[in-house]
């Protein structure tokens, strides 16, 4: 058995299942759907693998209580990126995800930073 090891780089982005603020959700399948895409996409024009975790969360502050998937990235050993090029890949990603998913905005969280994505500065009126 082989063992390979680089330094731990993980990134989260955290998406509302929520359109906008209607109400109307999203099925968990959209979503993977969108990402597989976007994966293949990235591995046939750039060899960039993104392996994602993805479970369900809630998201609650002040009367918001919304269902959200977490996302969570770590820099795969068998497929390693420079830490840059790796923040950039799922910052592009987010972004991506954020518009597909038609959010208002995310959090992606990096093992050194926190980084809000906004599509404009409007707040759920349940907060």
């Amino acid at each position: 058995m082989k063992t390979k090891a680089i330094k731990t780089f993980t990134a989260v982005i955290t998406l509302g299942l929520e359109i906008g603020y209607s109400k109307e959700l999203y099925k968990k399948s959209f979503l993977i759907q969108t990402l597989q895409e976007y994966q293949r996409h990235r591995i046939d024009e750039a060899s960039i693998y993104l392996s994602a975790s993805i479970t369900e969360c809630i998201i609650v502050l002040g009367g918001q209580e919304e269902k959200h998937l977490k996302l969570e990235f770590i820099n795969y050993p068998r497929f390693p990126l420079d830490v840059e090029v790796f923040k950039n890949e799922i910052i592009k990603l987010g972004s991506h995800l954020l518009n597909q998913m038609q959010q208002n905005r995310t959090v992606i969280v990096f093992t050194d930073e926190t980084i809000m994505l906004e599509v404009d500065e409007g707040i759920d009126p349940r907060i």
